[in-house]
């Protein structure tokens, strides 16, 4: 079930004193990041603010991925399971999700295919954002669409001999 503000009471809060487990999973490639728990109060926050809002069972607390890193996880969708006790939220993270300094906090998952387009994908993009003299893949941006399809049908033919 898709969650929303209207469902949450049909949530399975009491099977385990009012927390239900919450895997978070990057919304682009799949990859779980983390995983945390929320009461219906994180969980009304995370819906109500977009930023995954999490309790902290050490410290009786809710708080925000990120309020103090600044690597927030922007919540893309909020799913239940087919018990409605536990959630799998599709988060695109901004920064590393691990307190670690990782991408994940399961760093040792395989790389599909369609992980490895979707991180590719995200290198590009950075890079697209860099000085064009200190990166071919900005300076080929900044000559546009014509030279970066030369340059692709040039890295082909090496390929393909």
């Amino acid at each position: 079930m898709l969650v929303n503000q209207e469902n949450i009471d049909a949530l399975a809060w009491q099977k385990m004193e009012n927390l239900i487990p919450a895997i978070i999973q990057h919304a682009a490639t799949g990859a779980v990041l983390m995983q945390g728990y929320m009461n219906q109060a994180s969980l009304t926050a995370t819906l109500a603010t977009g930023k995954a809002t999490f309790f902290s069972r050490s410290k009786q607390a809710l708080w925000v991925k990120g309020e103090t890193s600044g690597n927030f996880l922007e919540v893309q969708q909020v799913l239940t399971d087919c018990d409605n006790d536990s959630l799998l939220i599709a988060c695109t993270p901004i920064g590393p999700s691990c307190h670690l300094g990782t991408e994940s906090c399961f760093p040792e998952q395989k790389l599909t295919q369609q992980n490895f387009l979707s991180q590719l994908e995200q290198v590009i993009e950075q890079k697209k954002d860099e000085d064009p003299k200190e990166s071919y893949t900005a300076h080929l941006f900044s000559r546009g669409t014509t030279k970066m399809a030369q340059k692709v049908g040039e890295e082909g033919v090496e390929v393909a001999l």
